[in-house]
């Protein structure tokens, strides 16, 4: 009879893998437009500056360098104010400066001039601000591998498993990366660290400009309670007004309530997702490939308004609704072929139409004459409580073109002499 081999003595179990507290930044470049035409004109530092209005272009450029020797020649009194302006146009963004008279990014500027007259106006280049937005985003992935991209100005980055991103809570990493940003750029950004994006962004907000703030999960009812319930991203004038009514005005006074109580009066849906961003919670990861499907712009009325009583309100909010999308569009890089609307009545109903195009385009004029075609294949008898405007079957889209070689090159179509933004609507 053969001998029984004795069994194998246990191997010792292997050790388990060290889990690191997660760590998520949201990097917001400072003022980014405005602290990007510093660059090209520095005597402007330091001053109340405005981006808006019109467009930069080459040509403009051109004869200024052929009229004063260089741009950074120019002196302050040749630059255009903001004093006595008329018009439609909306700030993009203003210096730290300007921003102490109150004037802010999506503000009119007729009502920006009257806060601070005193203010240079410079029109806007989306050209240049893209150039800077890939090159402050090459320098992070050079140094952090996971960045989520959030727009032409800000990040995501998960610095969980990066030398440095446990170090000081992330401080080290976040140090490195707005050196090496400005070094490459002579731009500046904050930065804000926390376990997940909810918070990283609310953080990255405290200490602006240049600053760097650290949230640990022990420190929620320190430096978030506090808060008012508007910094939490997602949490817009409507529900905040909602909030108020019933006696919660900051984040710690919403951590308070149960979620029973959230889900009757917000939905379950929505007054979950309240409950866990009153508590820090959010589990949504880093998302390295991103492209949007498309962009939109809606609002809710303060009161409910009727397609022929208030046909002159409706017609001017419509306009904007379709310039806003544009505007989105142009920042961003994208141009879309499919343009839709959205109705809310005052019943609570909503319709959607929409409409293909042969062409794809990020010009408002384009965008609101195809909503006004949709506009027409709606009911409006009803009072309507919220409209909106859609862009979808978007492609990136720079200098007139496709940015993708593969993609069909098309040009987006220009306003027509007809004045396509006071064409009747309703």
């Amino acid at each position: 009879m053969g001998a029984v081999n004795a069994p194998a003595p246990d191997q010792a179990p292997a050790p388990a893998p060290t889990v690191l507290p997660r760590r998520i930044a949201h990097l917001d470049m400072d003022a980014f437009f405005a602290s990007v035409e510093l660059l090209r004109y520095p005597q402007l530092q330091g001053l109340p500056v405005v981006i808006g209005g019109s467009r930069h272009t080459p040509e403009d450029e051109a004869a200024l360098i052929a009229r004063w020797g260089g741009l950074e020649q120019i002196p302050l009194e040749a630059f255009p104010r903001l004093a006595g302006y008329v018009g439609r146009g909306v700030i993009t963004t203003a210096t730290y400066p300007a921003r102490q008279f109150g004037v802010g990014s999506a503000m009119g500027m007729m009502k920006a001039a009257r806060l601070c007259p005193q203010a240079i106006l410079l029109p806007i280049d989306f050209v240049r601000y893209r150039t800077y937005s890939r090159r402050f985003k090459e320098v992070i992935l050079s140094l952090a591998p996971v960045m989520e991209d959030r727009g032409v100005d800000e990040v995501y980055i998960d610095f969980t498993a990066v030398p440095g991103g446990q170090e000081e809570g992330g401080r080290a990493l976040a140090a490195r990366i707005q050196q090496a940003i400005h070094a490459e750029t002579g731009l500046t950004c904050s930065v804000g660290v926390a376990p997940n994006k909810l918070l990283a962004k609310m953080a990255s907000e405290f200490q602006k400009p240049r600053g760097i703030s650290i949230v640990q999960p022990q420190d929620l009812e320190q430096l978030i309670w506090p808060l008012a319930c508007r910094k939490i991203n997602g949490i817009g004038p409507k529900a905040d007004a909602r909030l108020k009514a019933l006696g919660i005005t900051t984040i710690g006074d919403l951590a308070a309530c149960s979620l029973p109580f959230l889900v009757q009066h917000f939905g379950k849906s929505y007054g979950a997702w309240l409950h866990a961003a009153a508590h820090g919670q959010d589990e949504r990861p880093v998302v390295t490939e991103s492209e949007p499907v498309s962009m939109s712009r809606e609002t809710t009325f303060e009161r409910d308004l009727h397609a022929v009583q208030d046909k002159a309100e409706l017609g001017a909010i419509f306009t904007r609704l379709c310039e806003r999308v544009a505007e989105d569009l142009v920042r961003k890089g994208y141009a879309g072929r499919t343009i839709g609307i959205k109705l809310r009545y005052a019943d609570f109903r909503s319709v959607t139409r929409d409409m293909s195009l042969d062409h794809f385009t990020q010009d408002a004029a384009a965008i609101r004459r195809a909503a006004g075609l949709c506009l027409k294949r709606v009911p409006l008898q009803q009072r309507i409580r919220l409209l909106g405007v859609r862009v979808g079957a978007l492609v990136a889209w720079e200098n007139g073109a496709p940015r993708d070689a593969d993609e069909v090159p098309v040009a987006s179509q220009r306003s027509r002499p007809s004045d396509p933004f006071t064409a009747p609507l309703f």
